[in-house]
């Protein structure tokens, strides 16, 4: 009998008359937004713009979907394109199913697109993301809860995970709740970003760097629990070399930067022209009537000099003629 376990909801939808509320969705929104908040504070502290990064994120969301989304159905196509399947379902992405590699791949792709229409630098943009996507990966990971999905190897530890549905070969019973260890790891690399990036004053792209080999080194004992089906390689899960191979890339990255571009950028958004041009005019007004003051003081002091002088010497000469007279 289990004393203890993590309930799974009844239902992951919940309906607002006619609008079906998604729990899945649900938690990738509220994720997308902590982002956005999160990565606005660190940009305009590192002297960016305010609503920079909410408008290159306009770019990088929608890429980010749509990447994630591909990866999972060409790793996973079996879910939807073999036999008795519909190839229609890879579609509906509310019910779940978005790879992250695809969704950082495509993002950034989408950022770099809006960071060279604004002129900002795509590594420095993604250091004041980095912490904030670990954040809101932490947060969609609970829409695999509601979808009672992606969890592990069955146990009887007093925080397993109980599964009630029995539909897509699942079986009831606990399980360990992988969805919960990776949301909780995915906390730690946030935070992890934050102080490495306050302590060492990372730029050039090493937090993004630092998030991702952080992030890879979890999933892959996370993703070697899952018991779900999946592609092997040589005897180990798809996702599981996909994030050795990445956590390489990512070290190679930080260690290549670090000695090549050591330290942070001075300036991480440039000035619009427009901008410049009216802090120019501005300031020009200001000289303007300086000038204009000193040029008013020396015309006030130069006449009354000029007058005393040729006064003086005028009542001295009527002096010595009228002496000689």
């Amino acid at each position: 009998m289990d004393l203890a376990f993590i309930p799974s909801p009844s239902r992951g939808v919940v309906e607002l008359g006619p609008i079906p509320l998604r729990g899945y969705a649900f938690c990738i929104i509220i994720g997308v937004f902590v982002a956005v908040w999160l990565g606005n504070k660190r940009w305009i502290a590192r002297g960016g713009r305010p609503g920079t990064v909410a408008d290159i994120s306009v770019w990088a969301v929608p890429f980010g979907l749509v990447g994630g989304r591909l990866y999972h159905v060409i790793t996973d196509y079996q879910l939807y394109f073999s036999e008795g399947r519909d190839w229609v379902d890879a579609f509906k992405i509310w019910e779940g199913g978005l790879g992250i590699w695809g969704a950082i791949a495509f993002g950034a792709v989408g950022a770099w697109i809006g960071c060279r229409r604004r002129g900002i630098p795509l590594p420095a943009w993604a250091d004041a993301l980095a912490p904030g996507i670990a954040f809101a990966q932490a947060i969609g990971r609970w829409g695999n809860w509601f979808n009672q999905e992606l969890y592990g190897k069955a146990t009887d530890l007093p925080w397993a995970l109980k599964i009630t549905s029995a539909e897509d070969g699942r079986v009831p019973g606990t399980y360990h709740p992988t969805f919960l260890y990776e949301s909780l790891w995915c906390i730690g690399v946030g935070f992890l970003v934050i102080w490495a990036d306050r302590r060492f004053k990372l730029g050039h792209g090493r937090a993004f760097a630092l998030y991702v080999a952080s992030y890879c080194a979890g999933r892959g004992w996370i993703e070697y629990m899952r018991v779900d089906d999946a592609h092997h390689v040589l005897g180990l899960r798809l996702n599981v070399w996909t994030a050795i191979g990445v956590f390489i890339l990512a070290v190679v990255y930080f260690v290549l930067s670090a000695r090549s571009r050591p330290g942070r950028e001075e300036i991480v958004e440039p000035v619009p022209a427009g901008e410049e041009a009216a802090e120019g005019d501005d300031a020009k007004p200001s000289l303007d009537k300086d000038k204009a003051k000193d040029k008013t003081d020396d015309a006030e002091a130069s006449p009354d000099t000029g007058d005393k002088g040729e006064a003086k010497d005028k009542d001295k000469d009527g002096a010595e003629s009228a002496k000689k007279g």
